[in-house]
C-alpha cells in the first residue's frame, strides 16, 4: 500500500454530528493505529519484494553455474567416451603385444636351449681334443703298470717252473699285480669319466682332489718337457665348492696345457699352482714362467677362436670354454700378465656354505 492510500483523518468540521468528544479522540486513535499497521505492512512488503528479487537472481546465477556445469559434463562424457575409444584401442594393441612378447619368449627359449646344447657339444670336442693331446701321456702310464704286472706274474711262474716256490714271495708278488692292476683301472675308469658326455648336475667337490687330479693326467706329458709343477694348495677341511668335477677338471686342464705351451721355449719351466680361501670364496692361481700375454691383449685372451699360438697350434677355444664353465659355477677368472713374465691366471669360485646358505665356512 502506497502513501496515497493511507486514510485521511477527518478534520474536527467535518464531524459535526458527533456530539461527545471522547468518542471522537477514540475514532481519532484508531485510524492512527490502523495507519501505523498499514505502514508496518508497506514495510514488510517492501522487505519481501526485495528478498524476493534477491533469491532471483540468486538462482538466476545458479541456474548460470548449472547450466555451465551441464556443458561442462557433456565434455566429460565426451572426453571419457573418446577415452574409453582409445584405451579399447590401446587393450588391442596390447593384446597384440602380449603375442608377440610370448612368441619373442618361446624363440628366446628355444635359441637359448640351442645355445646350451652347442656349448655342451663344444666343451665335449675340447675334451675330446685334450684327451688325444694326453694320448701320449696316459699310453706311458698305461706301460707301467703293464710291465710291473709282467714282471710280477714273470716271478712267480719262474719260482713255479724252479720247483722252489716261495709262496710268501709269490704271495707278496701278486699282490703286488692285483695293485698295478687297480692302479691302471683306475686311469682307464677316470679317462672314460672324463671323455664321456655327463649331465652337467651341481654337488660339493673338493678343488684340491680335482687339481690333482688335473695334474696325474697331464704329469708324464710335463715330465717329458722337463717342466717342474710346484703345488700349495690349501686344506679341503670346509673348502668345498657346489659345481661339477669333470667341468672343473676341463678348466685346470686347458690353464695347464696353455702353460705347459707358453713354457715351451722358456729356460726356466715352472708351473705354480696355488690355493686360499679369502672370506667366502676359494681363490686359485695358475702361474707359469712363460713369456707372458702380449700388452694389451690380457682382454681378449677369453674371447673365442682368440689365439696368440701359430697357425695349427691351437683353435682359441680352449680359455673362452674355460671362461664361460667358470662363470656357470657363478666364479669369475681373470689373468695378470707381463710380457717376459709368464702368466698368472686367478680363479675365485664361491664355496659351497655360501651358496648354499648355511653361513661361514668353519
Amino acid at each position: 500500500m502506497t502513501t496515497s492510500q493511507l486514510v485521511d483523518i477527518p478534520r474536527p468540521h467535518a464531524l459535526d454530528n458527533l456530539t461527545d468528544s471522547g468518542q471522537l479522540e477514540l475514532e481519532y486513535a484508531r485510524l492512527r493505529e490502523a495507519n501505523k499497521r498499514l505502514a508496518n505492512q508497506r514495510k514488510a512488503m517492501l522487505h519481501i519484494l526485495a528478498d524476493y528479487e534477491l533469491d532471483r537472481r540468486r538462482l538466476v546465477q545458479q541456474t548460470e553455474r548449472l547450466d555451465n556445469s551441464r556443458r561442462a559434463l557433456l565434455h566429460l562424457l565426451k572426453d571419457l567416451h573418446r577415452s574409453n575409444l582409445r584405451l579399447e584401442a590401446s587393450r588391442k594393441a596390447m593384446i597384440h603385444i602380449m603375442g608377440d612378447l610370448r612368441e619373442t619368449t618361446a624363440e628366446i627359449q628355444r635359441r637359448e636351449q640351442e645355445l646350451r646344447e652347442k656349448q655342451e657339444q663344444l666343451v665335449q670336442a675340447a675334451k675330446l681334443a685334450t684327451l688325444g693331446q694326453l694320448t701320449t701321456g696316459v699310453a706311458h702310464e698305461l706301460n707301467n703298470p703293464l710291465n710291473n704286472i709282467g714282471l710280477f706274474v714273470g716271478n712267480v711262474i719262474d719260482l713255479i717252473d724252479l720247483g722252489t716256490p716261495d709262496t710268501a714271495r709269490m704271495q707278496r708278488d701278486l699282490n703286488a699285480a692285483i695293485g698295478q692292476v687297480v692302479k691302471a683301472s683306475q686311469i682307464i675308469s677316470h679317462l672314460r669319466t672324463f671323455g664321456r658326455s655327463a649331465p652337467t648336475i651341481h654337488e660339493e667337490v673338493s678343488v684340491k682332489a680335482i687339481i690333482v687330479q688335473a695334474v696325474s693326467l697331464l704329469q708324464e706329458q710335463l715330465r717329458l718337457r722337463n717342466i717342474d709343477v710346484q703345488l700349495e694348495l690349501c686344506d679341503d677341511d670346509d673348502r668345498l665348492v657346489l659345481g661339477n668335477a669333470i667341468q672343473l677338471e676341463q678348466v685346470f686342464l686347458n690353464l695347464l696345457t696353455n702353460a705347459r705351451d707358453a713354457l715351451a721355449n722358456s729356460p726356466r719351466k715352472v708351473i705354480q699352482i696355488s690355493s686360499c680361501v679369502e672370506r667366502k670364496i676359494i681363490k686359485i692361481i695358475v702361474k707359469d714362467t712363460g713369456s707372458g700375454i702380449p700388452a694389451g691383449l690380457e682382454r681378449q685372451v677369453f674371447d673365442p677362436f682368440f689365439t696368440t699360438k701359430e697357425v695349427g697350434a691351437g683353435t682359441g677355444l680352449g680359455l673362452s670354454i674355460t671362461y664361460g664353465i667358470v662363470r656357470d659355477h657363478q666364479g669369475t677368472i681373470s689373468v695378470d700378465s707381463a710380457p717376459g713374465e709368464g702368466a698368472a691366471f686367478v680363479i675365485e669360485l664361491p664355496l659351497a656354505t655360501t651358496v648354499d646358505g648355511l653361513g661361514d665356512p668353519a
